[in-house]
């Protein structure tokens, strides 16, 4: 099979039918088998029927249901592990995406021989309370990514089945998978221009505390891909620092102390300096690191996918 084409949706029934048929005629022109998988993230409205209703007209129309709403990421991951294209394609439900741009990211995909193409929204059509807070997110997202994209947050993406086949998308991880590919070692990362149409029927289903959301999800998942298998190396690095900060100074506090009475100089109580406790603290403070950083690495160790690693090829080994 070409292509699946991986949609998740909530509450989007008006806008499913004129979708579905648009993607089946793009695909019916380029001659690409295929199928659509329409994940219906516990919808509340009619889309399930629609979905149903589809499916009975075109076998090559599929329908995953969850039971309540999960979140994009869930929906995607399930959907991860039930297509079977060799070129993987998401796309939203609200129309905003065009299935237009499949050939394009197909190509890219198959013949520039890259794992995973980003679509580029150059030109939206959002409020500027969307667009600023948009700019600033996905410069701060390259910064600490070191993935030059663009437009991190569109969800007009193609990946080939070997970078979804090897990769966990879960909490609100769906902004970052070209993050997670690249950890998973998909280093071959482009994107494409893309058309935003403006949205023709219902309302955005994110509000602007997704800015907030991913810009935590964005610190975690770099946390995650750096030291989940070595948290000791950043807790106890940063613990035994502040720890010896902590300790040289009460030496120094301590030894001008012994200086001055040896000296007949008067000073205040070693106790009675606020250095004192600014080092005391820090010696507290370089423990406990150190301390969650033994904690973390005893879980790590324990974890049953410890030595899951992702071998890519095998030679002369049976």
């Amino acid at each position: 099979m070409d292509i699946s084409v991986l949609v998740p949706l909530y509450n989007e029934d008006e806008s499913l039918g004129e979708l579905t048929t648009w993607i089946a005629k793009v695909m019916n022109e380029n001659n690409f088998s295929y199928e659509v998988l329409l994940i219906d993230d516990g919808s509340t409205d009619k889309s399930w029927k629609v979905i149903e209703e589809i499916s009975a007209k075109n076998p090559c129309l599929k329908g995953i249901k969850f039971r309540r709403n999960y979140g994009k990421s869930a929906a995607l991951n399930v959907a991860f592990e039930n297509c079977q294209g060799d070129v993987v394609i998401t796309m939203d439900a609200d129309l905003q995406d065009s299935p237009d741009e499949i050939p394009g990211l197909y190509k890219m995909i198959t013949e520039d021989g890259l794992d995973v193409v980003s679509g580029w929204k150059k030109k939206r059509y959002d409020p500027i309370t969307k667009t600023i807070p948009t700019k600033l997110y996905n410069w701060a997202a390259r910064r600490v990514s070191k993935i030059h994209l663009h437009d991190f947050n569109c969800g007009l993406k193609a990946y080939k089945l070997e970078v979804v086949k090897n990769i966990e998308v879960y909490g609100e991880m769906h902004r970052y998978i070209p993050v997670i590919a690249k950890w998973a070692g998909f280093k071959k990362i482009g994107e494409k221009i893309v058309i935003h149409q403006k949205r023709k029927y219902g309302v955005t289903k994110f509000g602007l505390e997704r800015f907030v959301n991913g810009f935590l999800d964005l610190m975690s998942i770099t946390f995650v891909g750096k030291f989940g298998r070595k948290p000791m190396h950043l807790f106890g690095t940063l613990g035994t620092l502040m720890f010896l900060i902590g300790f040289l100074s009460s030496i120094w506090l301590g030894t001008y102390k012994i200086y001055c009475l040896s000296n007949h100089i008067k000073t205040i109580l070693i106790t009675d300096s606020p250095y004192f406790y600014i080092a005391l603290t820090s010696m507290i403070i370089g423990t406990q690191l150190f301390l969650a950083g033994f904690i973390a690495e005893m879980l790590s160790r324990n974890s049953h996918d410890r030595n899951n690693y992702k071998v890519e090829k095998f030679l002369g080994i049976e």
